[in-house]
Formats: structure tokens, sequence, C-alpha cells
């Protein structure tokens, strides 16, 4: 009877240990890219103030008031709140060209579109037209004046 326990044990662990499977998964490379990632060029000072200006007014900038704000943002060491202060300023004028809350809510993707195409121009990836979209609609506070200022202070707007 040991003779046969000895063999029955011995076939069991023979048979129980099996080698590891090795998988190898063959994955194509992905370039990842970001949109609007290709801008390196940084605007100058009249640049930033002029195109700040123009996407909110639909024109030109006053030569006089272009000198004035050209001045203070050399004169101001950090530059994030110096541009931060100039496109309040020109958010919170009565003659920039701002759509209504009406508009953006009656069509959200359509509103999405332009404002990148505005500031950016660039069309929003499928990310940014999601992110924007449900952004808008579930928070009342979110106005075209709050997504306006979050696009002309974001990196992408400084550079081109």
């Amino acid at each position: 009877m040991k003779p046969f326990v000895i063999v029955f044990t011995a076939a069991i662990l023979l048979l129980s240990c099996d080698k590891e499977k090795k998988y190898q998964y063959e994955l194509t490379g992905v370039t990842v890219s970001q949109n609007g990632g290709g801008k390196t060029t940084p605007k100058s000072t009249t640049e930033f103030i002029s195109i700040a200006y123009s996407d909110l007014f639909n024109t030109t900038i006053p030569q006089s008031r272009l000198v004035n704000l050209s001045v203070a943002y050399a004169s101001f060491g950090d530059l994030k709140v110096i541009e931060d202060k100039i496109i309040r300023n020109f958010l919170n004028d009565t003659a920039a060209v701002i759509p209504a809350q009406v508009s953006e809510n009656g069509d959200t993707s359509l509103f999405i579109s332009k404002t990148y195409n505005r500031f950016f121009n660039r069309d929003p990836n499928e990310y940014e037209k999601y992110f924007w979209k449900n952004l808008i609609r579930d928070d009342a506070s979110i106005t075209p004046v709050v997504v306006y200022y979050a696009m002309m202070t974001s990196d992408e707007y400084r550079f081109y």
C-alpha cells in the first residue's frame, strides 16, 4: 500500500504543477498630442492687449488706450496679475460684445465651438465640448463672461 500512496502523491504533484503561461500582447505605439499644444510663441505685450481687445469689442483698440495699458503692463512685476486685471477690465466694459445667457443655454454646443474659434482659433475637441457643456448646463453661475474669462486667462490664449 505504501508504494501506491507514494506513486499517487507523486502523480498528483506532477500533474498539479503547470508551467506559468506567458502572455505577450502586441501593442501599437500611439502618439498623443494636445489640441493647441503646438502654440510655442508668446504674444508680446502689445499683441496680447490688442488681440484681447479685438476679441471682445470686435474693433481695434484706440492708440491712447493701448499705450496706457502697455505702460501699466510693463511696469507691473507679476504679468499674470496684470493680464488678469486687463481681461477683467475689458469684460466689465459695457461695450464688450458678449452673448446673452439665453443664447448660451439655447445651443451650448454652438456657443462652445464659437468661443473656441474666437479665442483659440481652433475647434474644441470632444472632451472640451463635453466638459464645457456639462459645466454650463449643471451650474447656472457659469455665464458667458465666466467662460470668456477662463479662456482669455488660460495659457493657450497667451500663445499663438
